[in-house]
């Protein structure tokens, strides 16, 4: 018998179920509700894990309370949400998944295990996986954007950046895969609405994240708060046990969210808390947080809704988890290390802060010229460090993040960089707008910071109207009716519909939350510092009547013909996207030609090679993304317009040209059958090589599948 199986062949009925509640400590707020009496409920042996805590001394008593002071001394595991960072906080993952850069965020993973893992932590509920094609919905702040391929590459990078090569090594830290899954398609964009997808979106879509998190050896699973066709996903059996479980063979640790299982009952789909956790035990859940219901769990035993092999199995997969985090061997694992080692955060916030950065459009106004004497700095978001760090930054400390007044005035010392706030960023008066434009008269330039605060992303923060929040309008059009240069900085967790902004100002960037080191790369990339590199890994829509918006929906029948009333179209709004999937300018200036696609006519063994020529018209060195799409022009099965299946990165020095070699497996030609099966049909493909998702500007190839 190994140790697991001893252990849990000495558990009484209340021990067992006591390892499967999660309670939290309350150091951040993260839902409605906290728990009562923490230490008394451990002493008890009523509690598995704690989250919300952080702090070496704070974890170790707790710890040695569990160890103790109970009967068997089963030690506790400690988890938080880093998400974008611990003390050093990163630029949100929508913003890091700008940077499509799998290396980059495996390292940003990484440093954040070290340095939660040095303040005790255990596991994290991160990386965030949902894929969202809705703006409106708060939460598209914490995941990869709007395509599957982008979301299984990000969640093997973070998979591998927070757990390493072995999670009983004291640096690494648990990775939990959430929210599964389709929240990013909840009904209008409103945070834990249903979800009504169909199979094939949910199998092609929402599902392919997660298979890729559990490949990479993910340590835990979320389900999220949504239902999906009508089935709660903590109750979701055909999913969370079938799919998660049986399919995919996952063995480790489902983790329901934040009193997602009472909830069942106001779903419609349990009487009861008992009944809800019962359903939710059944279906493959495995820890309750927070709500207390899998305490419960013996009364559900008497009442014959779940068996002792169920709850024998869940504790079960709690304790291996705990033994793989070497708990089990050293309770104190990642409190007793004598010394924690210092890293370079710093420098690798910068790199992350600078290569999500999006440059929007620009008329040549950017990069600042070093002679420019008198510049405004404007808006809410120009001097205020705490919204630079966006959502989920609990431990960072907001007074060491770097302001956008602080990275400009650090930079062109010589310049006189004058400031006004304009007014806060949902209030304002006539008194400060008029103050920022008084302001504004003065200068050569103007540098207008607007956007979200940080709390308008996240949990809870779904918006119905993705304008500016506030009186930023009104400050906005009367700085750009002065006639001075404007460059819009925007800040935001989600692309907000401005089109307006876009067509008057001289340059505009996205520039998300950048975390601690926001101002310093912002103000690199306004001066020219740094070339400006992010490509935007959500479609930017125009207006919200879009949403939800992707570029690789499928055509319809009567696709969009401007001369031709009766087509897929609006009558008072183009069907475009204002930025399409990819988009980001730079100072230089990229081209593709010349794409070549070798076997044009191959059978599905076979690999094909696609090579295409980026050239460097511009005068200063450039690091460019090389998008590979493919489509299936005839299938059983209507196909997306395009789908990405690889990319790649290109620095270029001026006037460099580089030739980009992509290869494509035949097997990624294959798709989903009516049946659900994969299948790969012989025909023409399109092979589509571009700078971003706009069909207009792609080069294309056809080929041919035997």
């Amino acid at each position: 018998m190994d140790r697991i199986e001893a252990l849990l062949a000495r558990m009484t009925l209340d021990e067992k179920v006591g390892q499967l509640n999660l309670v939290t400590a309350g150091q951040t707020v993260t839902g409605p509700q906290g728990s009562s009496d923490v230490t008394a409920s451990i002493r008890a042996g009523n509690v598995g894990g704690v989250l919300n805590i952080w702090g070496r001394a704070a974890i170790a008593e707790m710890q040695k309370c569990a160890v103790e002071e109970t009967r068997l001394g089963v030690p506790l595991f400690f988890a938080l949400d880093v998400l974008h960072g611990h003390k050093t906080i990163f630029p949100i993952p929508l913003a890091e998944a700008c940077a499509f850069d799998p290396s980059l965020w495996e390292r940003t993973a990484r440093a954040a295990a070290r340095e939660a893992s040095g303040d005790g932590i255990d596991l994290t509920f991160a990386p965030m996986l949902d894929v969202t094609r809705d703006p409106r919905w708060g939460r598209i702040a914490e995941g990869p954007g709007e395509d599957p391929f982008v979301a299984m590459k990000f969640a093997e990078a973070k998979v591998r950046g927070f757990q390493g090569a072995d999670l009983g090594n004291a640096m690494a830290i648990a990775a939990t895969a959430k929210h599964f899954c389709g929240g990013g398609a909840a009904t209008a964009g409103r945070d834990y609405a249903p979800v009504d997808i169909s199979e094939r979106t949910l199998r092609e879509v929402y599902l392919p994240p997660f298979k890729a998190a559990v490949a990479a050896g993910c340590a835990a699973i979320m389900p999220a708060f949504n239902s999906v066709a009508g089935i709660p996903m903590t109750a979701a059996t055909k999913l969370l046990r079938d799919y998660v479980r049986g399919e995919l063979g996952f063995q480790g640790v489902v983790v329901s969210d934040y009193t997602a299982i009472p909830e069942l009952i106001e779903h419609g789909v349990a009487a009861d808390v008992v009944e809800a956790a019962a359903l939710a035990l059944r279906a493959g859940v495995d820890m309750d947080m927070v709500s207390g219901a899998f305490l419960r769990l013996p009364e559900a035993l008497a009442r014959g809704l779940v068996s002792i092999a169920d709850i024998d199995a869940s504790a079960r997969r709690v304790l291996a988890l705990k033994q793989k985090l070497g708990l089990l061997d050293d309770p104190y694992r990642r409190v007793s290390i004598s010394a924690v080692p210092q890293f370079d955060t710093e420098n690798l916030a910068l790199e992350a802060a600078r290569r999500a950065i999006v440059l929007l459009t620009n008329d040549e106004t950017l990069p600042l010229s070093p002679r420019a004497k008198r510049i405004a700095v404007i808006g809410p978001l120009a001097e205020t460090r705490s919204e630079m760090l966006g959502p989920w930054a609990a431990a960072g400390d907001p007074e060491k993040g770097v302001t956008i007044l602080d990275g400009l005035r650090a930079l062109l010392r010589d310049c006189d960089i004058m400031h006004e706030s304009g007014g806060g960023i949902d209030h304002a008066d006539s008194v400060a707008i008029h103050a920022a434009c008084m302001l504004c008269e003065q200068a050569e330039l103007i540098v207008l910071c607007v956007g979200e605060a940080s709390w308008m992303s996240g949990e809870a923060a779904s918006r119905a109207s993705l304008d500016l929040p506030g009186r930023q309008r009104e400050l906005a059009e009367r700085v750009l009716s002065i006639g001075k240069p404007v460059v819009v900085i925007l800040c935001s967790g989600r692309p907000l519909t401005a089109p307006w902004l876009v067509e008057r100002a001289q340059a505009v960037l996205a520039t998300w939350f950048l975390g601690h080191m926001a101002g310093t790369a912002i103000a690199d990339v306004l001066t020219g510092r740094f070339n400006p590199a992010g490509r935007l890994a959500v479609t930017w829509p125009r207006d919200v009547g879009q949403i939800p918006i992707s570029y690789s929906e499928r055509s319809s029948g009567r696709p969009f013909d401007s001369s031709n009333p009766f087509t897929c179209r609006y009558l008072d709004l183009s069907s475009e996207p204002l930025f399409p999937f990819g988009h980001g300018l730079s100072y230089a200036h990229v081209v593709l030609c010349n794409l070549r696609v070798e076997p044009r006519t191959f059978r599905l063994e076979d690999a094909v090679r696609i090579c295409v020529d980026a050239r460097n018209e511009g005068d200063v060195a450039a690091e460019s993304t090389i998008f590979l799409f493919v489509r299936d022009r005839v299938a059983t099965v209507a196909r997306p317009a395009l789908e990405l299946k690889n990319w790649s990165k290109v620095l270029l020095d001026a006037k460099e040209t580089k030739t980009v070699a992509l290869t494509l497996s035949t097997s990624e030609l294959c798709y989903l059958s009516e049946n659900f099966t994969w299948v790969a049909e012989a025909g023409e493909f399109e092979i589509c090589v571009g700078l971003d998702a706009q069909r207009s500007s792609i080069l294309t190839q056809r080929v041919v599948l035997l």
